[in-house]
Parts: structure tokens; C-alpha cells; sequence
């Protein structure tokens, strides 16, 4: 996992707890932009997560189409 995932993932845990936390202090304003970031900073890491996973996926499929051309000789 990249470190802009990482990072992204443990802000939107960070701003989570924010929320939480102005919620219970009945900081509604403060609550709704820290949910929004988090919401965005966790979607962020999400996505570059699956693009990783993927891209991952693409690599082995060709080395696995590499190895069966090699084992048929081409």
C-alpha cells in the first residue's frame, strides 16, 4: 500500500474521531465539514486501494500469459 493511501486512510480515521467527538459536544457545524473530509479522505484511500489491488491483478495476469507462452515454445 503507497504511502498517500496509508496517509489518507489514518486522516479519515483522525477526522472520524474529530466528528465523534464535536458530536458529543453538540458542534454540529464542526461535525458535518469533519465527516465530509473524512468521508472524502476515506473514499480517497478506498479508491487508490482498489486501484492498486488491480493494477496488481493486471501484472500477474501477464506474467501468467507470459509463463504459458514460454512454456508453449513461442
Amino acid at each position: 500500500m503507497s504511502r498517500v493511501i496509508k496517509w489518507s486512510f489514518w486522516i479519515g480515521l483522525g477526522l472520524v474521531g474529530v466528528a465523534l467527538l464535536a458530536r458529543a459536544l453538540d458542534l454540529i457545524p464542526v461535525t458535518v465539514i469533519a465527516g465530509l473530509l473524512a468521508l472524502l479522505a476515506l473514499g480517497f484511500a478506498g479508491y487508490g486501494a482498489l486501484d492498486e489491488a488491480a493494477e496488481r491483478s493486471q501484472l500477474r495476469r501477464r506474467a501468467a500469459k507470459v509463463a504459458r507462452e514460454r512454456e508453449q515454445g513461442h
